[in-house]
């Protein structure tokens, strides 16, 4: 079967697509690489742009692919040490694999020589050679002041490892109406609530599928979220119209361990499926914009924002830890721009 394989950069990100004719062989496979999603807009696959993916595609890969004797050895203490800290696997994972990016860049080097120098060389010669991402870049920055905070004898000065340039994206929100559509476009009861309550709450993909039953607290009036981003608990308000989705939801469904499951009893709600739900809900809608069930958590806290609520309140709502990280919406909110006389209009 005809093939392509390429990098691309997929919101900010430097990722592998592959291109092929529709067959559900293919498909089933790729679906079980750690990563994958498909794209609409780009109508292909793609995947993290590791070193392992560029050799099963037979892209060149980026440099060698295995750290030094040493570079192994160093990894896994920085892994034991992250477990140590109860960083989550997922926080592991990323920081172990920048780590790693970052000692097969100087795998001929031992660790204890490397510079701030040698950081600065491999940001120019590997990351903006190979066209990668800031948030790339960003992430590398973070593993390697916290690696480098964990060993001792070392040349480099963790307080002078510099960041890149941060971007600045605006997210992405739809209109109110156009949330109407999208929350009234399933019948059915069970995709209706899910994206219902994702925009109610203000909730991250992974915070939705691991509510359980018990975090609908209906007397407060509160969804408790826990152990989100960070690690961190926290509640939402409930809104009434959603506890009456809610309960004809259990009527229907009787969840047992997860509010919302699969087709397998006590079974976790798959992330692909509930992509899939909001791509339906898209194609019924006809609204020609590439989604992602994200916008629904941007999109409360921009309405949120020209409602009147305080910064600092959907703040706490959203679970950030800094204030700069919630103080985005104000860019996109259109509340104060509508009161703004264009003086084309006095021409």
């Amino acid at each position: 079967m005809n093939w392509e394989a390429k990098i691309i950069t997929h919101r900010s990100e430097s990722r592998i697509a592959v291109y092929f004719e529709k067959n559900a062989e293919w498909i089933a496979r790729i679906k079980q690489i750690d990563g994958a999603r498909w794209s609409q807009q780009k109508s292909a696959w793609h995947l993290p742009d590791t070193e392992e993916n560029r050799i099963r595609f037979k892209i060149t890969p980026i440099s060698p692919t295995i750290p030094s004797a040493e570079g192994i050895e160093q990894i896994e203490k920085f892994k034991q040490w992250l477990r140590s800290k109860r960083y989550s696997e997922s926080t592991l994972k990323t920081y172990s694999e920048a780590l790693k990016s970052f000692l097969i860049f100087y795998r001929e080097k031992l660790v204890a020589e490397i510079t701030n120098e040698d950081v600065i060389v491999y940001n120019n010669e590997f990351i903006l050679k190979n066209n990668l991402s800031a948030s790339y870049q960003n992430q590398i920055v973070n593993a390697l002041k916290l690696y480098f905070k964990t060993i001792q004898n070392t040349l480099i000065e963790v307080d002078k490892i510099h960041r890149p340039k941060r971007e600045k994206i605006l997210p992405n929100v739809l209109s109110k109406e156009e949330i109407k559509m999208l929350l009234n476009a399933h019948s059915n009861i069970k995709h209706k609530t899910m994206l219902s309550l994702m925009y109610s709450c203000g909730l991250r993909r992974s915070e939705l599928l691991n509510l359980k039953p018990n975090d609908i607290d209906s007397k407060r009036g509160i969804v408790i979220i826990r152990q989100a981003k960070g690690k961190k608990d926290r509640i939402a308000p409930l809104s009434s119209k959603i506890l009456v989705m809610l309960r004809d939801y259990y009527t229907a469904y009787k969840p047992k361990t997860w509010l919302f499951e699969g087709q397998a009893e006590n079974v976790k709600y798959d992330e692909r499926s509930l992509s899939n739900v909001l791509k339906q809900a898209l194609t019924k809608t006809k609204i020609n914009k590439p989604v992602s069930l994200h916008w629904l958590r941007h999109s409360y806290a921009t309405h949120l924002l020209e409602n009147g609520t305080d910064l600092r309140y959907i703040q706490e709502l959203l679970g950030h830890s800094s204030s700069k990280t919630t103080e985005i919406y104000t860019h996109v909110s259109t509340k104060s721009l509508q009161q703004i006389k264009s003086p084309f209009d006095d021409l």
